[in-house]
Parts: C-alpha cells; structure tokens; sequence
C-alpha cells in the first residue's frame, strides 16, 4: 500500500528516491516525505497530499546528499498531516524509519517507552519503530543489531527501512510477514531499496527480493542479508523483465486506458510459449504436479480479493466443467478467519496480481498448514506469493499502474483457462481432439480482444454523455458471465464513485427489481451462448418497469437490438472465453465516465494498487 525507495551511492540522492516514489504513485497515498544524509545530520522534508507538494517544498528548502530514504503513505493510525507523514524521528534526531504496515502492539510499546522518557511527535504506530531503535542504540548496539532487537518486539506483519547518523554508510531493511515486499537493486557502486520493482527499474534490473523475517544491510558496494536471528543468508538475485519504458503513458491520456488497450498484448504474453499443436498440451514451466497428484486432488479452493475474486469465480466454471473437480471460492479475508476444510487433497488457487496481498499471503500459509498443495497465480516476479506457492503461472501482464485492475484481470482468467485444461489433461478427462479445440480457441483470442479494443470510442463517450449524472448501476449476467457482471459493477464504483451493483441475472426478481426505473441504467451481459434465452427473458422484465438497458452481446445479434436501448457488441467466441470478451466493453464504459465526471482515473480515491495491510 505505502510506497518505499532508499538510495546509497553517488549520486543526488533526493532526485533518485523522488523519482522513485513517482513511480509507486499509482499504490495510492494521502502524504510524502524524505529523509537524506547532510553534513553530518538527517534533514527531513515532509509534506499531505501529492508528490508535488514536497517538490515544492524541496525546491525552497533543499538537501544535497548520497544516502536517503523516502516514502509515500496511506493512514492507518492518525490523519493525513506533515506529522504523521513518513518518515519518523527518534528524540536525538539521529535515527529514521519508514514503514508498510501496522504495529499492533504499538500502544503498549508506546506507552512503555513515554514512560521511559521518549518524546513522540506523531500519532502514527510507526514513531515506535524509531524509538526502539534509538533505545537499543543508545545501549551500545550497532545499527543492525538494534534493528533486530526491535523487530523481535514488534507484532504484526512489516517492512521497514531505517537509517541513522551513527552509521552513516548503511541503511538497514527488513521484512518481517507479509506487509508488503522489500526489494534491494544491485547497481554499479550504488544501491537501491524499494517496496516494489518499477520504483527501481529506471537504473537496475538485478534486485534480490526479501523473505519473512529477513534484514539487509545494504552499503554502496554491496548488500548482506540475515535472518532475524543474524545468521548471514546467501541470496541470489534475479533479473526482473519488465522495461520500465512501459510505465510510461505512450501517448494515453490515462494509464487505464493505455492498460485496457493493451490487453491483446496481455494476453498474448500470458499464452506464449505455453501452447503445443502436435500432439496438443500446454507446457506450464512453473507447474510441476505429476499426473498421480493431479489425480489425487479432491477438491479446489480460489482465494483472492477484489477484481483476482471475480476471476477466481470464473475459474470455478472452467475447472469445475473441464478438469470435473468441485471448486470453492473464498475471499481470502474470510478464509483466513475460519477453519477451513483443505487437507492433503486440496488444491489452493491463489490469484493475486501484486504476490503481495497480505490476506491472500496468509491464506497460502494457512493452507499449506494443513498440508495443502498451492498454485499461485502470479504478475510480479519474486513477489512473495511466488515463493510460497509449489507451483506457479506467471500471468506476464507487465506493469499495472492504474489502480482499478484491467488487464491484470483478463491475463489472469486466461491463466486460470490454461490452468483447468491443463488439469483436465493431467487427469485424464480431455480427449486430444477436445484438448486441440480449446488450445485453438485460445489461441485466436489475442486477435478477438483486439478487434473488440479497435471500434470506435465514440459509442462509450455518447454513453457516458447522456449517463454520467446517473447515481445507481445494475449489472447482470448469467452463468460464466455473472462474474464479469460483478467486475463491470466494481469497476465503475471504483474509478467513477457512482454505486453499482453485479447480481445474478436470475437472482433480479428476488429484489433488486424493486429498483428499476427510468433513471437507473441496466447492464445485461448477453452474449450468445448457452443461457442467451434466460438473459434476453430478464432484459424483458427490465424493459417492462421502464428501465433502460445497455447490452453487451454477440456481433449480429439484431434481436437484442429491438430489447435494449444500447448495445456493446463484441466478437463471437467459445463460452468458456467469452468474459475476457465481454468485460472489455465494461471496463471502457467505466472509464469514459468516469473521465467525463472528472474523476483521478489512475489513482481514484481511499484505493490503493497493494493492499499490503488488513
């Protein structure tokens, strides 16, 4: 959720970690702040609201130096103010923090170190990292030593980040759970610290990622990791794929609509190299399950959250119908907070674009607890997800910088696609000739989401016109659809903050109806396919109470024309794929209304990209 970047080098290090943290703007924050290294003392600058507030204060106050940190953060305990903005402060001025996560301890410790004589300055749960540091510090404890020692009295789950003017050659970076990753870059005499890789990618593609319970001391020339016992670990690092060039707009207005458009791509990458014709397999390079384990399995269960939970619902009709296994979908928030029915037997499917989303990291533990075997469905390489699960997709949708999800989402419903052929291979339920019909299915669809993405704009700007001051949406689909029903709903909520609702096609006269009137819009996902006739009878009661539909629906359906009063045509596919199809359409309704309502598309408010604390 909160953004991290440290420098140490040659460099200006104020530019370096300013730049840094403009590339985690897409996580969210509601404030910012650096701390740097100067003659001999720590300079602050913090600032509420946008990284441009502490630019402008930068360019009035400025600090020259070659060792800082920063950071970009949502509240969590106290209001956006320069106060409780990071970074935090020891009494002496000489030791920083910042930090992704919650102390939950933190009033117990805070009131045993005011009783010590500590003066605190914040409301934040973070000022007592500062503080025990300074504590063990003041005892005669070398940076890293105290680091230790404080991370062994704090609950909850962190990454930190400290530096100090006693040692003013190190910063020192932990994690400690599953607060969010710490990623160290390996540059040529200097290095670099992030929460995430494209904070980093502009000077350094070689970066070592930090597990539970690790530390790095992390000086000019190089980096030494530890456990938090201090035991010195050998680490390898990784080279991360991603061109940071595409973190930039490339001539879109927003970010999401550049991500939308870039969903044929998206999918492509998901499928490459990853389909054979003669004989007809999928090769997942990470899923190593022989075929007696596929057999074995009982049942799968999808944890996620969010938009990687409407994608966990679809994956449910794809495995359920082509690998003949029962699937439960939880959200992992819940899922974590019961006792939950997985053994041995089990298959964990955890969708997750970041790999750092903390409900969904502790919900692979809990499960693997219970000896169960865990697929990540993965988009950042060396995210903490990926090193929990057994076996891995990666979904290679590159970088998302909106925070509303796009073409994370479609990459991932074509994964799970990959994932229950595969299954149903593995466990002997699909034929070759049925196996070679889904592969060419899939294979053609980069080309379908293309051609969906190529018609004209001007449909959904005429939409959003004649339907921005609307205050209520309901969204409705049937079968594998009724999911993109749901993900149509969030989209526009998160990004326009007019209230929609996805339900049930079905489900519609069992209340919802009630609501229907001339000023509420209807989206049917109707497109032609084996519950078509249900979905057209439901526009009917809609058209009957005076409601206005929009549908989105198979190219050459005239029918639905004469029943609704829009309609959002998308090319003819398997059943199976249509919701990577039908969800485009929705995803652009959102965002031209919400640009026309003027809403921040890229960073919509109170949301954040990683959701790294419950």
């Amino acid at each position: 959720m909160c953004g991290i970047v440290g420098y140490i080098g040659g460099r200006e290090a104020t530019t370096v970690v300013l730049e840094g943290l403009q590339h985690l703007e897409y996580r969210g924050y509601d404030s910012a702040g650096l701390a740097i290294f100067h003659n001999g003392r720590i300079e602050l600058r913090r600032s509420v609201g946008k990284l441009e507030n502490l630019r402008r204060i930068l360019e009035s106050e400025p600090i020259i130096g070659y060792i800082g940190i920063g950071h970009t953060r949502w509240a969590t305990h106290g209001k956006p103010s320069e106060s409780n903005a990071h970074p935090h402060i020891d009494c002496l001025g000489e030791t920083v923090v910042i930090h992704n996560g919650i102390v939950e301890n933190y009033l117990r410790l805070k009131n045993q170190l005011q009783a010590e004589g500590h003066i605190f300055r914040s409301e934040t749960d973070t000022e007592v990292i500062a503080h025990l540091v300074e504590k063990h510090c003041r005892a005669g404890d070398p940076l890293v030593e105290a680091v230790r020692k404080m991370l062994s009295q704090v609950s909850g789950a962190h990454a930190i980040v400290v530096m100090s003017a006693r040692e003013p050659d190190k910063i020192v970076a932990a994690r400690l759970g599953h607060a969010g990753g710490v990623v160290i870059g390996l540059g040529e005499g200097e290095m670099f610290i992030a929460s995430d890789a494209p904070a980093i990618l502009d000077h350094t593609r070689r970066m070592i990622f930090l597990d539970n319970r690790e530390i790095a001391v992390v000086q000019q020339d190089g980096v030494v990791c530890l456990n938090l016992e201090g035991e010195r670990l050998l680490k390898s690092s990784q080279i991360v794929p991603w061109d940071p060039i595409a973190a930039a707009k490339g001539g879109y207005k927003h970010f999401m609509l550049k991500e939308i458009h870039e969903q044929s791509t998206a999918v492509m990458d998901t499928i490459r190299g990853r389909l054979e014709c003669q004989p007809p397999r999928l090769y997942l390079e990470d899923v190593l399950f022989s075929p007696q384990e596929l057999r074995n399995f009982e049942k799968v269960t999808i944890v996620a959250c969010g938009t990687a939970w409407h994608a966990g619902l679809i994956g449910k009709f794809l495995i359920e119908e082509l690998a003949r296994l029962p699937v439960e979908v939880d959200y992992a928030s819940e899922f974590r907070y019961r006792d939950p029915l997985v053994d041995e037997r089990t298959l964990l499917v955890a969708v997750t674009q970041s790999g750092e989303t903390v409900d969904t990291l502790v919900s692979m533990e809990e499960a693997k607890k219970k000896e169960a075997k865990i697929l990540g469905v993965v988009n950042v390489v060396g995210s903490q997800a990926s090193r929990i699960a057994d076996a891995l997709i990666y979904t290679r949708a590159g970088p998302e910088i909106g925070v509303a999800s796009t073409k994370a989402f479609t990459a991932q419903l074509v994964a799970l696609y990959l994932f229950a052929v595969y299954l149903g291979q593995g466990r002997g339920l699909l034929n070759e000739d049925r196996v070679r019909e889904l592969l060419q299915d899939i294979a053609e669809l980069p080309v379908l989401v293309g051609e969906t993405l190529a018609r004209p704009a001007e449909i959904y700007e005429h939409l959003a016109n004649v339907y921005f001051k609307c205050h209520n949406f309901l969204y409705l689909g049937r079968g594998i659809n009724y999911p993109v029903a749901l993900e149509g709903a969030l989209k526009l909520k998160e990004i326009s903050y007019i209230h929609a609702e996805g339900y049930p096609a079905g489900e519609m006269k069992h209340g919802p109806i009630a609501l229907i009137d001339e000023l509420m819009p209807v989206v049917a996902i109707a497109p032609r396919d084996r519950v078509y006739e249900k979905v057209v009878n439901n526009i009917q009661q809609v058209k009957a109470r005076g409601g206005i539909v929009i549908s989105v629906a198979s190219d050459g359906d005239e029918e639905i024309r004469e029943k609704s009063d829009h309609v959002l045509l998308i090319p003819r596919t398997s059943y199976h794929l249509t919701p990577v199809l039908a969800v485009l359409p929705l995803q652009l309704l959102a965002y031209y209304i919400a640009v026309r309502k003027g809403c921040d598309v890229d960073q919509p408010r109170n949301l954040a990209k990683s959701v790294t604390v419950e």
